[in-house]
Protein backbone atom coordinates (compact mmCIF):
# COMPACT_ATOMS: atom_id res chain seq x y z
CA UNK A 1 0.00 0.00 0.00
CA UNK A 2 2.83 2.66 0.69
CA UNK A 3 4.76 1.84 -2.39
CA UNK A 4 1.28 2.72 -4.71
CA UNK A 5 0.82 5.64 -2.41
CA UNK A 6 4.36 6.96 -3.47
CA UNK A 7 3.63 5.78 -7.10
CA UNK A 8 0.34 7.42 -7.30
CA UNK A 9 0.98 10.80 -4.99
CA UNK A 10 4.29 10.93 -4.49
CA UNK A 11 3.99 10.71 -0.69
CA UNK A 12 5.39 8.26 2.14
CA UNK A 13 2.83 7.55 4.92
CA UNK A 14 4.99 5.88 7.51
CA UNK A 15 2.48 4.59 9.68
CA UNK A 16 -0.14 3.88 7.34
CA UNK A 17 -2.68 1.34 8.12
CA UNK A 18 -3.77 -0.97 4.90
CA UNK A 19 -7.06 -1.25 4.63
CA UNK A 20 -9.29 -4.35 2.74
CA UNK A 21 -8.74 -2.18 -0.44
CA UNK A 22 -7.82 1.02 -2.14
CA UNK A 23 -8.23 1.71 -6.33
CA UNK A 24 -6.19 4.58 -7.52
CA UNK A 25 -6.05 5.74 -11.32
CA UNK A 26 -2.69 7.44 -12.67
CA UNK A 27 -1.89 8.16 -16.43
CA UNK A 28 1.61 7.71 -17.04
CA UNK A 29 3.63 7.80 -20.50
CA UNK A 30 5.82 4.72 -20.73
CA UNK A 31 8.18 4.32 -23.82
CA UNK A 32 6.37 7.06 -25.41
CA UNK A 33 3.01 5.71 -24.98
CA UNK A 34 0.18 6.89 -22.70
CA UNK A 35 -0.96 4.40 -19.69
CA UNK A 36 -4.16 4.34 -17.98
CA UNK A 37 -3.01 2.44 -14.73
CA UNK A 38 -5.62 1.75 -12.48
CA UNK A 39 -4.42 0.02 -9.42
CA UNK A 40 -6.65 -1.90 -6.58
CA UNK A 41 -4.05 -2.17 -4.17
CA UNK A 42 -5.92 -5.32 -1.94
CA UNK A 43 -4.49 -5.97 1.88
CA UNK A 44 -4.45 -9.67 1.18
CA UNK A 45 -5.73 -10.71 4.32
CA UNK A 46 -7.26 -14.30 4.18
CA UNK A 47 -10.55 -12.99 5.83
CA UNK A 48 -10.98 -11.55 2.04
CA UNK A 49 -9.81 -14.07 -0.05
CA UNK A 50 -13.92 -13.88 -2.11
CA UNK A 51 -13.11 -10.54 -3.03
CA UNK A 52 -9.78 -10.58 -4.03
CA UNK A 53 -10.84 -13.38 -6.41
CA UNK A 54 -13.10 -11.26 -8.09
CA UNK A 55 -10.06 -8.86 -8.58
CA UNK A 56 -8.20 -11.47 -9.91
CA UNK A 57 -10.02 -12.54 -12.78
CA UNK A 58 -10.39 -9.08 -14.23
CA UNK A 59 -6.66 -7.70 -13.04
CA UNK A 60 -3.91 -7.45 -16.24
CA UNK A 61 -0.78 -7.75 -14.23
CA UNK A 62 0.11 -8.15 -10.20
CA UNK A 63 2.85 -7.25 -8.33
CA UNK A 64 3.53 -9.81 -5.72
CA UNK A 65 4.98 -7.62 -2.51
CA UNK A 66 6.52 -8.82 0.24
CA UNK A 67 8.87 -6.80 3.52
CA UNK A 68 12.31 -7.89 3.21
CA UNK A 69 11.88 -7.58 7.03
CA UNK A 70 9.20 -10.57 7.24
CA UNK A 71 10.14 -14.03 5.65
CA UNK A 72 6.73 -15.00 5.86
CA UNK A 73 5.10 -12.34 3.87
CA UNK A 74 7.78 -13.95 1.53
CA UNK A 75 6.51 -17.28 1.94
CA UNK A 76 2.52 -15.33 0.95
CA UNK A 77 3.27 -14.54 -2.17
CA UNK A 78 4.15 -17.89 -3.46
CA UNK A 79 0.79 -18.28 -2.58
CA UNK A 80 -0.86 -15.78 -4.01
CA UNK A 81 1.21 -16.72 -6.91
CA UNK A 82 -0.64 -20.11 -7.24
CA UNK A 83 -4.29 -18.78 -6.72
CA UNK A 84 -3.34 -16.10 -9.37
CA UNK A 85 -2.52 -18.87 -11.84
CA UNK A 86 -5.16 -21.48 -10.45
CA UNK A 87 -8.18 -18.44 -11.19
CA UNK A 88 -6.91 -17.07 -14.14
CA UNK A 89 -6.36 -20.88 -15.52
CA UNK A 90 -3.23 -20.00 -17.49
CA UNK A 91 0.14 -19.97 -16.36
CA UNK A 92 1.07 -17.36 -18.58
CA UNK A 93 0.38 -14.28 -15.90
CA UNK A 94 1.96 -10.61 -15.86
CA UNK A 95 3.70 -10.99 -12.75
CA UNK A 96 6.65 -8.91 -10.96
CA UNK A 97 7.85 -10.06 -7.46
CA UNK A 98 8.74 -7.05 -5.09
CA UNK A 99 11.25 -6.93 -2.10
CA UNK A 100 10.10 -3.55 -0.15
CA UNK A 101 11.41 -1.76 2.93
CA UNK A 102 15.02 -2.26 0.73
CA UNK A 103 16.32 0.78 2.96
CA UNK A 104 15.92 -0.51 6.33
CA UNK A 105 17.85 -3.43 8.19
CA UNK A 106 16.37 -6.58 6.78
CA UNK A 107 16.72 -10.13 7.80
CA UNK A 108 18.84 -11.42 4.81
CA UNK A 109 15.67 -12.74 2.82
CA UNK A 110 17.24 -10.95 -0.79
CA UNK A 111 18.61 -14.00 -1.70
CA UNK A 112 15.86 -16.40 -0.75
CA UNK A 113 13.36 -13.83 -2.90
CA UNK A 114 15.94 -13.80 -5.97
CA UNK A 115 15.52 -18.08 -5.29
CA UNK A 116 11.80 -17.19 -5.49
CA UNK A 117 11.63 -15.95 -8.28
CA UNK A 118 13.47 -17.84 -10.55
CA UNK A 119 11.50 -20.63 -9.14
CA UNK A 120 7.85 -18.55 -9.87
CA UNK A 121 9.97 -17.13 -12.86
CA UNK A 122 8.80 -13.84 -12.65
CA UNK A 123 10.84 -10.69 -12.45
CA UNK A 124 12.45 -9.38 -8.88
CA UNK A 125 12.78 -5.53 -8.11
CA UNK A 126 13.75 -4.66 -4.47
CA UNK A 127 12.31 -0.93 -3.45
CA UNK A 128 11.84 1.08 -0.94
CA UNK A 129 7.86 3.40 -0.55
CA UNK A 130 10.26 5.36 2.04
CA UNK A 131 12.79 6.68 -0.86
CA UNK A 132 11.10 6.13 -3.48
CA UNK A 133 13.78 3.61 -4.98
CA UNK A 134 12.62 1.91 -7.94
CA UNK A 135 8.80 2.46 -7.25
CA UNK A 136 8.24 4.08 -10.75
CA UNK A 137 9.63 1.22 -12.25
CA UNK A 138 7.86 -1.64 -11.26
CA UNK A 139 5.20 -0.19 -12.40
CA UNK A 140 5.88 0.58 -15.65
CA UNK A 141 7.57 -2.37 -16.20
CA UNK A 142 4.39 -4.40 -15.34
CA UNK A 143 2.51 -2.44 -18.08
CA UNK A 144 5.48 -3.23 -20.51
CA UNK A 145 5.14 -6.80 -19.52
CA UNK A 146 1.60 -6.56 -20.24
CA UNK A 147 1.74 -4.75 -23.33
CA UNK A 148 4.32 -7.46 -24.25
CA UNK A 149 1.52 -10.28 -23.23
CA UNK A 150 -1.28 -8.58 -25.30
CA UNK A 151 0.81 -8.57 -28.33
CA UNK A 152 1.61 -12.39 -27.81
CA UNK A 153 -2.39 -13.17 -27.35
Amino acid sequence: SAITIQFVKSFFFSDYDPTIEDSYVKQCLIDNQIAQLEILDSAGQEEFKPMREQYIRVGEGFLLVFSLTDRHSLEECYKLHRDILRIKDTDNVPMLLIGNKVDLRHIGIDGQARAAAAALRIPYFETSARTRLNVDEIFFELVRIIRKHKCQY
